[in-house]
Parts: structure tokens; sequence; C-alpha cells
């Protein structure tokens, strides 16, 4: 949401300027100059990136437009699954959690929290870090490294869509001198004719070196910085999954394994530890399924 709203009042500022100063916004319309600065930046990205890399980026920028989901709510929603699930493995032992870790979507646990559950790549990263200890191949103090790993790989996938768009953002003013060079060349073509007309391509094409600086730092540059707060959002909240998981493997009581986890978290997605503390006892007073 708050994309869009920037990128209105980008618009709505540079326009409303232009205007305020005596221009007409119609000739910023020049089509020819639209079709070579998109085409070359659109061809550029083909030719720097695979296709799974630029599926990756619309994603990310689809999950820009939407906003981040990573609120207080959802780690409210997170702390209190964890909670219930070291629970049930303190209580009945770690076998116990193997029903709802092999089938989360049929677990009488996870259901509980849907928010949780629509998000695929945490379930799996939870389950990823729950079910070595339960089949018990690993030791608990090997957890650790193995979810490091898992969160290393995915900051550097993460990284390349966010590196593609940026290197696009850099070229865009280059794009736009291309596209001004290209509407000088037809401007010199026709310097024999009427003035009005001169004027008329040499408008044209500066409009192209307008296009590509403003495309490029009004939009692709902070949708860039965008995705990147993201992507540092979605690897805060797996962070925290790796920090309680360990934690409880390593013999920690299931509400400091959750505190541990609540303590690494920003201020402003933070539950008070008196918030933490009243959402545990909720549970506990719950019946148990």
């Amino acid at each position: 949401m708050f994309v869009i709203i920037g990128s209105i009042i980008v618009i709505a500022s540079v326009i409303g300027g232009f205007m305020m100063a005596g221009g007409s916004p119609g000739s910023l319309w020049q089509l020819s100059e639209v079709i070579v600065i998109c085409g070359a930046a659109f061809g550029g990205m083909v030719i720097m990136a695979p296709k799974s890399v630029l599926v990756s980026m619309f994603k990310m920028i689809l999950g820009c437009l939407k906003g981040s989901p990573y609120n207080k709510k959802a780690y409210e929603e997170l702390l209190k699954l964890l909670y219930e699930l070291f629970m049930l493995g303190r209580r009945n032992g770690m076998i116990a959690l193997e029903e709802h870790v092999m089938k989360p979507g049929s677990s009488s646990i996870f259901s509980k929290y849907p928010t949780f559950l629509k998000n695929h790549h945490a379930v799996e990263f939870l389950c990823g870090g729950l079910k070595p200890i339960i089949d018990g191949k690993i030791k608990p103090d090997q957890l650790q490294s193995l979810m490091d790993a898992e969160l290393h790989k995915a900051a550097e996938e993460d990284h390349v869509p966010i590196a593609v768009l940026s290197k696009t953002s850099d070229a865009m003013p280059g794009f736009g001198i291309v596209a001004a060079v290209l509407g000088i060349i037809i401007t010199m073509a026709s310097i024999g004719g009427p003035p009005e007309v001169i004027g008329h391509h040499v408008a044209a094409a500066l409009v192209g070196t307008f296009l590509g600086i403003l495309v490029s730092y009004g939009f692709l540059a902070p949708l860039a910085t965008n995705m990147e707060i993201n992507c540092e959002a979605e690897h805060s909240y797996t962070k925290c999954i790796a920090m309680s998981v360990v934690s409880f493997a390593n013999g920690m009581a299931p509400i400091m394994a959750v505190e541990v986890a609540r303590r690494g978290l920003a201020h402003d997605v933070k539950p008070s530890a008196d918030e933490l503390e009243a959402m545990m006892k909720t549970l506990n007073s719950a019946p148990k399924a």
C-alpha cells in the first residue's frame, strides 16, 4: 500500500511542478521513448538473469505492493505456536511432535494458527528444524549449524533478485540517454523543417533522458530498497524460529526458549514480557486437544 502511495506522490509531484511551470502533461507522453527505455531495460534483465531469478524478482515486487506480513500479530501467533509445540514435546516426549511436524496441514496445533500455516516457507523451515531432533539423526548441539546453513543460503538467494533490480535501476539513466540520442538523430534529419517540428523532436528526445532518470531514482531504486527491507523482515522471522528451536533442543524450558526468540525481535514487533506471559497463561488454561 505504501509503495503505491509513494509512487502516486512521485508522479503527482513531478507532473504538478511541471504544470505549475506552464508545461502540458501531454508533452511528457512520448510512446517511442517509453518503448526504447522499457524495452532496453527488460532486455537487459533477460540477459542479466535466468528465468528463475526474474520470476523471484517479480514475486518480490508483488510482495512489496502487498506490504510485509511480519507484523506484531504475526510474531505473537508464531510465539504461541512454538510454545504449544515445545510444551507437547516436553510433556510427552519429542516423538509426540512427529504427527504435527510430518503433516502440519492436518495438525490440530498448526491449524490454530492459519496465518503461519499459509506461510509455506516458514512451516517448512520450522518442521525441517524439528524433524532431525525427533528422528534422533543429529545431536541437539549440531542443530545450530544445520539451521544457520539454511538461513545463509536463503539470504543469498534473496539477494540475487534485488541485485538485478538495482543494476537495472543504475542502467536506466543510460537507457534514457540512448533514447535521447535517437531523438536527436531524428531531429538532425529534420533540421530543415519548420521550427515547431524541430522543437517537438528536441522535446521528445529530452523526455527520454527525463524518463530514464525518473524511473531509476523515483521508482526502481526505492523499490529495490523496499524489497531488501522485506527480505530482512522475512529473515528475522525465520531467525526467530531458529533461535527458539535451537534453545529448546538444547534443553531450555519451553517458556525460556520462546523468551529467547522474543528478545531477539525488533522493537516494533516485539511483545512485552507481560504480553508474552499473558499469552502463555491463556494457552496453559485452554483445554488440551
